[in-house]
């Protein structure tokens, strides 16, 4: 039983892991080919590297408020002061790393809001949390891009500490709807992993069900768009409401992303059916969809070979446990620009470094959490000690599967691909991508 146990906490690090990857992936290499074609990388992490990750970080919610039985009374307050602490510190941690402008979008700060948006939602079921991630996916994106037009902006730039300062409205209007990751219909991936986190994990029959429905849903999606597009006319009316883009530019659209036609990086809204399209970073309900059903069917997957391949997904794991860490190193490597002219250099460096680094603290810490993971946990297993009192001993620092995650004014990343982030433990994976 505890070899069963382990081996499915390190499933969900191993998931971690690989989305930390893409996200590097992404980052990094290149986005298309000398045909202007998007690249292997591009076609397989784009958004759903940032999707597995917020995912994830809905999955290590539950880690710290009950697992499969949510808290209540006083413990589930504790755990929603903690959840507070933590994404103020996430949050702050991201808006930072936006002052050395690094070339890519962060997820950091919009995972903050996120987890803040989450706390009314600790002490709910599984059904209650699938129904709230299936009305975030349906009309977070409806809302989105109702509002989005009459909000101020921060046009393509990085929410950081000095655009909250010169910029106040505009940081927020970004991390709620206008920005590379919006928190309100990105809500959709924390209520999926939560509503997973509340079922049995352990379970090898809820693994192939995973495994099989994320790959339906996933599949599901791209077939209902593609019918709403095509025979349903989807593309004809699109024409019709930007006839200046042209058929190209709606292709470019669905394919690299709505960033792809600056210097507007958001999605058009000059018709609902921008609604209908799967392109990455979207935040269009059938992408949202979409990209939960592969970060389901991937983390499913993951579960099912981890009982067999324990020790040789190690590494990855490894590197899982701590990705808050490792994400924030990367996007300050990234801002030094070194070696960025050289792709596949660059990420071989970045990726070598990374599982250097993970494994060498676990082993040299005896398995404590990564230095940015262990102060999140101490500082939130403070306030929650102080809301249980001192008769009740504080939730345990250390476990990988707890703390893991996963921003003068920056340029604009119109042409920046969006990194992810995003955590099982209970930071950060936390969308990458």
């Amino acid at each position: 039983m505890t070899s069963t146990k382990k081996q499915r906490l390190i499933g969900v690090d191993v998931a971690r892991g690989l989305a930390l990857l893409g996200m590097m992936a992404i980052h990094i290499l290149p986005e298309a080919d000398d045909n202007f074609e998007p690249t292997l990388s591009w076609t397989l992490f784009a958004g759903r590297s940032a999707g597995l990750f917020a995912l994830l970080a809905g999955v290590s919610l539950t880690f710290t408020s009950g697992g499969r039985t949510p808290l209540k009374g006083r413990p589930l307050t504790a755990a929603k002061w903690a959840l507070a602490v933590r994404a103020l510190i996430i949050m702050s941690i991201g808006l930072l790393i936006a002052l050395l402008n690094p070339p890519a979008a962060i997820i950091l700060a919009y995972y903050g809001m996120l987890f803040l948006m989450a706390i009314p939602l600790l002490g709910c079921g599984p059904r209650v949390l699938a129904s709230a991630a299936l009305g975030f996916a349906v009309l977070g994106p409806i809302f989105m891009q109702a509002v989005r037009g009459s909000l101020p902006t921060l046009d393509g730039y990085d929410p950081s500490f000095a655009t909250l300062v010169t910029d106040p409205a505009a940081t927020l209007s970004d991390l709620l709807v206008g920005g590379s990751y919006p928190a309100i219909p990105w809500m959709a991936y924390i209520c999926a992993g939560l509503a997973l986190g509340r079922l049995d994990l352990r379970s090898h029959a809820l693994q192939v069900r995973m495994a099989v429905g994320g790959l339906g849903l996933a599949a599901g999606s791209w077939l209902l768009s593609e019918l709403l597009l095509g025979p349903f006319g989807g593309r004809a009316h699109l024409l019709e409401s930007t006839p200046w883009m042209g058929a190209k530019g709606i292709r470019d659209v669905q394919i690299w992303g709505p960033d792809s036609w600056a210097p507007d990086p958001t999605l058009p809204t000059t018709s609902g059916w921008w609604l209908t399209i799967l392109s990455p970073y979207s935040s269009t309900p059938l992408e949202l969809l979409n990209t939960i059903g592969i970060a389901v069917m991937v983390l499913g997957a993951v579960l099912l070979v981890a009982t067999k391949a324990a020790s040789a997904l190690m590494p990855l794991a490894t590197m899982g446990g701590m990705t808050l860490t490792l994400y924030s190193a990367h996007l300050v490597a990234l801002s030094t620009g070194f070696l960025l002219d050289r792709p596949g250099v660059a990420m071989a460096i970045h990726t070598v470094a990374a599982a250097l680094f993970a494994v060498i603290w676990r082993n040299v810490t005896a398995g404590k959490q990564g230095p940015l993971e262990g102060l999140v946990s101490r500082t939130s297993n403070r306030a929650r000690q102080r809301v249980l009192g001192s008769g009740v001993p504080a939730a345990t620092p250390g476990k990988p599967a707890a703390d893991s995650l996963p921003w003068p004014a920056p340029e604009p990343k119109h042409n920046a691909r969006p990194g992810a982030v995003t955590t099982t433990g209970t930071d950060f994976p936390g969308g990458a991508q």
